[in-house]
C-alpha cells in the first residue's frame, strides 16, 4: 500500500438521481416483499404514496472499486468489506437527485492481518443542499499491513450481550436475490459470475453484504418501528461471514424501542454461524 496516496486520494463528486422504480427494486431485494398483501409493507413496494427504505441510503454515493487504482498500490483482490455505518439526517424522498462526496478518514495498521481503511460518504439533496445521510465504510486490505496508522477510526463496535436475545426474526434469502440486488448499483461479478466466485474459493456467487444489512434494516423496522421508516436513525454492522443465496437468517435483538438496539444475524442452515455481528441501531 502507498499510504500517502490512500490518505490523499481524490474522489470525484458523485451526482446521481434515483426514481421510485429504484427504491422499489431495492425494497424487493432486501425483504420488504415477505408480506406483499400487508398495507404497511406495500408502502415500500407501490409507487402510490411510496416510502423509501431508510437503508437505501447505503447505495448512494458509492465511489466504486477505487482501491484497484494502481496509484494506491493496494492488493485489492484480498480486500474485504469489514464494517459499515449509516447515520440518517432526514427521511429519504421517494425520488431525488443527490450529491455525494467521499474522503478517506483513517488507516489502522493491523500488522500481519493487513490494514483497515476507513472512508466517509456525505450525501446531500442536490436542490436544497440539505444533508441526507452519512456513511462510514471500513475495508480490511489483507495484503497491506505495515502501513502505519493515520487519521481517525470509528469507535469499536461492542459485543452483543451473552444472554438470550429479547426478540428474533427469521428471514430466508432467495437464490435470485443477488441478481436483483445488483441492480441497485453494486455490479461486482463475484455476485453473479460462477467463474469469478469459484476463483475466489466460493461454492457459488454470494449475496452482497449491504443486501444483508438492508435485510437487517427491514427486520429492525418490522420488530421495533411498526415499519415506520422515520424511526430508524442510525445503524452499524460488522460483516463476519459471506451469505449464500438460499441461507435462512435469524436476526437476534437485545434492547427495546425507543433507544439503542444491539443485534446480530446468524445463518440457521449453517449451524447458526454469525454473518453480521457486533451490530447496533438507534430507533425512536
Amino acid at each position: 500500500m502507498n499510504a500517502q496516496e490512500v490518505v490523499n486520494y481524490c474522489f470525484e463528486t458523485i451526482e446521481q438521481s434515483y426514481s421510485a422504480r429504484d427504491a422499489i427494486l431495492y425494497a424487493l431485494a432486501t425483504g420488504y416483499a415477505t408480506q406483499p398483501l400487508d398495507p404497511l409493507h406495500l408502502r415500500y413496494l407501490y409507487e402510490n404514496s411510496l416510502t423509501t427504505a431508510p437503508t437505501f441510503a447505503n447505495v448512494l454515493g458509492y465511489p466504486g472499486l477505487w482501491m484497484n487504482d494502481p496509484r494506491v498500490e493496494i492488493d485489492w483482490v484480498k480486500m474485504l468489506h469489514a464494517e459499515h455505518r449509516m447515520t440518517l439526517h432526514r427521511s429519504l424522498p421517494p425520488a431525488a437527485s443527490t450529491v455525494s462526496t467521499n474522503r478517506v478518514t483513517g488507516l489502522r495498521d493491523l500488522g500481519p492481518r493487513g490494514a483497515m481503511v476507513h472512508y466517509q460518504t456525505d450525501i446531500t439533496l442536490a436542490d436544497e443542499g440539505e444533508p441526507l445521510a452519512t456513511l462510514i465504510t471500513s475495508v480490511i486490505a489483507r495484503g497491506d499491513g505495515g502501513c502505519g496508522d493515520w487519521g481517525d477510526a470509528p469507535p469499536s463496535l461492542e459485543r452483543v450481550p451473552e444472554r438470550n436475545p429479547d426478540a428474533t426474526i427469521e428471514l430466508a434469502t432467495s437464490k435470485m436475490q443477488p441478481l436483483l440486488y445488483r441492480l441497485s448499483g453494486d455490479l461486482h461479478p463475484i455476485h453473479i459470475d460462477p467463474a469469478v466466485s469459484s476463483a475466489a474459493g466460493l461454492r457459488r456467487p454470494l449475496l452482497h453484504g449491504l443486501a444483508t444489512k438492508g435485510m437487517a434494516g427491514y427486520a429492525l423496522l418490522r420488530q421495533f418501528c411498526d415499519l415506520d421508516a422515520k424511526r430508524l436513525m442510525s445503524m452499524a454492522v460488522r460483516f463476519t461471514r459471506p451469505v449464500m443465496p438460499g441461507d435462512v437468517l435469524r436476526f437476534e435483538f437485545w434492547g427495546e424501542a425507543p433507544g439503542r438496539i444491539q443485534f446480530r444475524a446468524v445463518a440457521v442452515n449453517e449451524g447458526d454461524a454469525p454473518v453480521l455481528d457486533r451490530c447496533e441501531a438507534v430507533v425512536t
